[in-house]
C-alpha cells in the first residue's frame, strides 16, 4: 500500500500491477481538490516503481467509477478567478500525471462515469466497462465551460460528430451506446467485470515492457500536431526494443517454446 495524504484515494500494487482507486463512495467517488493532488501523488509513485508494469484505475464500490468533481467544493474552492485558477491546476496536475503515465494504464468502469469521471477513464489507455455503466459530460447543464485539451482528447477517441453529441445533448449514454461509438474498448457482464480486467492486466505485464513502453510513446507522438511529433524519439524505442536483453529472451523462449520471462531491460 503507498500511503497517500488523504484517505479518499488508494494505491496499491500486486506482483507488477498497480491499482489507484477513487474512494468516496458515499459520494458516488465525486472528486475533492485533495483527491486530485492523491491522483498525481499515485500515479508519479507508480511511474518511478520499475516493478509496476501495467496500472488498473477504478472507483470504490459498485455505484461509480468516478461521478465527476466534488461539486460542494465549488462554492469555497472555485468562488473566485483566484480560487478557480488554484483549483484547475491541481486538478489538472492529477489529469496529467495519469495521462503522462509510463505504463498502461486501464480504467476499470462500473456505474456511473461523469463529467470529470469520464476525463479520468479517457485519460488511460483502455477503457472496460461493465454493460451497466452510464456515461455523460454534464457541462452544458452547469454552465461549465470545457478546455481545448479535455475537447480535443474526446474527440481523438470518438470522433467530432459523436464529441458534439456528448456535448451538446449533456445526457447519459448506455455503455452499448458507449461500446459503439468507440467510447469504450470493451464491455462486460458486472459479475465478470473484475476477473476480466485483472486478467487483460496480467496479460499485459507479462509482455516484453520496452516494447509495451515503446507503443505508449508512439501513439502518444502519432496523435500529436505533426508539428510536434518526435519521430526520432520513436525510433530510438524501437532500437533500444531491439538491442534490449528481452528481445533475446523472446527469441530463445519461442526458439525453446516457453513462456518467456521479461525483465524490461
Amino acid at each position: 500500500m503507498i500511503l497517500l495524504k488523504t484517505e479518499k484515494m488508494l494505491a496499491h500494487k500486486d506482483q507488477h500491477v498497480g491499482r489507484i482507486v477513487f474512494n468516496n463512495p458515499a459520494r458516488h467517488n465525486a472528486v475533492s481538490l485533495e483527491m486530485w493532488q492523491g491522483l498525481a501523488d499515485a500515479a508519479q509513485a507508480f511511474a518511478a516503481d520499475p516493478d509496476i508494469r501495467v496500472v488498473i484505475v477504478q472507483g470504490a464500490g459498485d455505484k461509480a467509477f468516478v461521478s465527476g468533481a466534488d461539486i460542494s467544493e465549488f462554492e469555497g474552492q472555485r468562488d473566485s478567478a483566484a480560487a478557480t485558477e488554484k483549483y484547475d491546476a491541481i486538478a489538472a496536475k492529477g489529469m496529467q500525471a495519469l495521462k503522462g503515465l509510463n505504463k498502461p494504464t486501464i480504467a476499470m468502469v462500473q456505474g456511473y462515469c461523469i463529467g470529470g469521471g469520464l476525463a479520468v477513464a479517457l485519460n488511460c489507455d483502455i477503457r472496460i466497462a461493465t454493460d451497466q455503466a452510464k456515461f455523460a459530460v454534464p457541462a452544458a447543464k452547469l454552465g461549465l465551460g470545457y478546455e481545448y485539451e479535455g475537447v480535443r482528447k474526446l474527440v481523438d477517441v470518438v470522433g467530432p460528430a459523436f464529441a458534439q453529441e456528448i456535448f451538446f445533448t449533456a445526457r447519459q449514454f448506455t455503455a452499448p451506446e458507449a461500446l459503439a461509438m468507440g467510447l469504450i474498448n470493451r464491455m462486460v457482464p458486472v459479475a465478470e467485470l473484475q476477473a476480466f480486467v485483472q486478467n487483460y492486466a496480467d496479460m499485459i505485464a507479462a509482455n516484453a515492457p520496452l516494447t509495451v513502453a515503446s507503443i505508449k510513446t508512439i501513439v502518444g507522438e502519432i496523435v500529436k500536431d505533426e508539428s510536434v511529433r518526435d519521430v526520432d524519439l520513436c525510433d530510438r524505442l524501437v532500437a533500444a526494443c531491439f538491442n534490449s536483453e528481452d528481445f533475446r529472451e523472446g527469441r530463445t523462449a519461442f526458439m525453446a517454446k516457453r513462456k518467456p520471462q521479461f525483465k524490461g531491460r
